[in-house]
């Protein structure tokens, strides 16, 4: 039995990597973590080095967690930066860390796949691999329900509460069979939002990865780095990412484009898996009002009904997805502080910080539109 790294995600077979997966999502392909690596997104220079972790045994690969050592916490959304500078004032270094995640997508997924009690030796042996790496920290960020309990037996490992908000279609035939669940002047808010985009002449065509031309996706590109320009910072993924994962994974890449006086003004970039739909980026030439609440999310509400998908993952943050329907998910991640002063000082800040997490979740739920006996 051993413990092996990768420097690549391609130093092994995507066929081999993909066989331990226990579902479709995409995030954890061999297809979208290579366009990540081989589009330069990822790499040393970024602060982003794959470090990626195989569990053998008798020569075959039964576990594996896409892993990276990072000198920084960019690019994770779940925030350890008051961590790290706590860390400096102090004089202990915090940097650098060894982090399994997927890159830029605070979605919740499997970390660790392969079989459970391969799983299991992979992270026994991960404490001892961090030493003898020079790494200070492992982290796992946005875990599974098949995860947690894995990580709650092991010594050290510090679970940490946050929040997102998802949209779930209970069975609607349509939006206005959603809209029947709402209140009054939460459903009238709706409406006069739809149509106020409606009024102002905009129409919308879906897209999968393979029908979208080149030009399109030039347009895309420009759209999704605006938003990143317009706040003054770098996006994170480049132009050839997304070609590279049209190429390798069209048929869960989903792509709405609004267009007004029939030219292109905006677009969202989704991917789906056989029951989610998982709202990415988002872009604009020009603001229009209510526009992007029409082309991220309600858009994305009629292609699920329309297509059988059950949850709406829109990502992190976003208190304003509340009125729109979207529920209080509660999300995890789990830390392993190699500095004994740290992970007390963590540890301690984190009994206080779960349960602030959970009652805000559980305040947010009153922000909800639904009937109340709903």
């Amino acid at each position: 039995m051993s413990l092996i790294r990768l420097n690549a995600i391609t130093d092994i077979a995507a066929a081999d990597w993909d066989a331990l997966l226990t579902d479709n999502q995409p995030f954890v392909r061999h297809a979208f973590l290579s366009a990540l690596e081989e589009s330069g997104c990822i790499r040393r220079e970024t602060g982003w080095q794959p470090q990626h972790l195989l569990w053998q045994e008798q020569g075959m690969v039964m576990a594996a967690m896409p892993g990276y050592r990072k000198h920084h916490s960019y690019g994770e959304y779940v925030f350890d930066h008051a961590w790290a500078d706590a860390c400096q004032r102090a004089g202990v270094e915090y940097y650098p860390k060894w982090l399994c995640a997927v890159p830029f997508s605070p979605v919740t997924g499997a970390r660790i796949a392969g079989e459970p009690q391969a799983a299991g030796r992979l992270l026994a042996q991960l404490p001892a691999w961090l030493a003898e790496a020079g790494l200070h920290s492992g982290h796992i960020n946005f875990t599974d329900t098949q995860t947690d309990p894995l990580l709650a037996q092991l010594p050290g490992w510090l679970a940490r509460a946050g929040c997102q908000y998802h949209w779930h279609n209970r069975q609607y035939r349509d939006f206005s069979d959603f809209l029947d669940t709402l209140m009054s002047r939460k459903r009238k808010n709706m409406r006069k939002e739809r149509q106020a985009v409606r009024d102002k002449g905009f129409n919308f065509c879906w897209y999968q990865g393979d029908e979208l031309t080149q030009s399109q996706w030039d347009f895309i590109y420009v759209c999704y780095a605006n938003t990143y320009a317009v706040r003054g910072q770098r996006p994170y993924l480049n132009r050839l990412f997304f070609s590279l994962l049209a190429e390798r994974m069209p048929a869960a890449i989903r792509v709405v484009i609004a267009r007004r006086d029939d030219k292109p003004v905006a677009m969202a970039f989704s991917l789906v898996d056989d029951h989610t739909f998982y709202g990415r980026y988002w872009g604009c030439l020009a603001e229009f009002d209510h526009l992007h609440f029409e082309t991220c999310f309600y858009q994305g509400m009629d292609y699920m009904m329309a297509n059988g998908l059950s949850r709406f993952d829109a990502g992190a943050q976003g208190e304003h997805k509340l009125v729109r329907g979207f529920e209080p998910v509660l999300t995890r991640s789990w830390h392993l502080l190699r500095h004994p002063g740290l992970h007390e000082a963590v540890a301690d800040y984190l009994q206080q910080e779960g349960p602030a997490v959970e009652a805000w979740a559980q305040e947010a739920r009153q922000a909800l539109p639904y009937h109340r006996q709903a």
